[in-house]
């Protein structure tokens, strides 16, 4: 019943940023944890980067440094902010709502997906 539609993918050589958006058809604000998740192709879907609605974050050990999560509940937008792109970080990112209970991070719905493919 959520709708998220991710926007801001695209081609970018090897060290440059993109930022992807996430507009999400409900109050984000009613929502404990948003997420970014991506798979590569032949690859399995993984977490990349988590935000709860008390703005603790949570990022895969790859990614972490590069990549910075943020949440607009105003807009109900959620962003992903990557810098210093690897081609490695190819893949079809998808924006997700989930829980956060303690320190686990639990997501059940995501949205379409776009692309981003980082050259070398």
């Amino acid at each position: 019943q959520v709708q998220l539609v991710e926007s801001g993918g695209g081609l970018v050589q090897a060290g440059g940023s993109l930022r992807l958006s996430c507009a999400a058809s409900v109050s984000i604000s009613r929502i404990s944890a948003m997420g970014w998740y991506r798979q590569a192709p032949g690859q399995t879907r993984e977490f990349v980067a988590g935000i709860s609605s008390g703005g603790s974050t949570n990022y895969v050990d790859s990614v972490r440094g590069r990549f910075t999560i943020s949440r607009d509940n105003a807009k109900n937008m959620v962003y992903l902010q990557m810098n210093s792109l690897k081609p490695e970080d190819t893949a079809v990112y998808y924006c997700a709502t989930g829980r956060l209970y303690g320190s686990n991070w639990s997501f059940d719905y995501w949205g379409q997906g776009t692309q981003v493919t980082v050259s070398s």
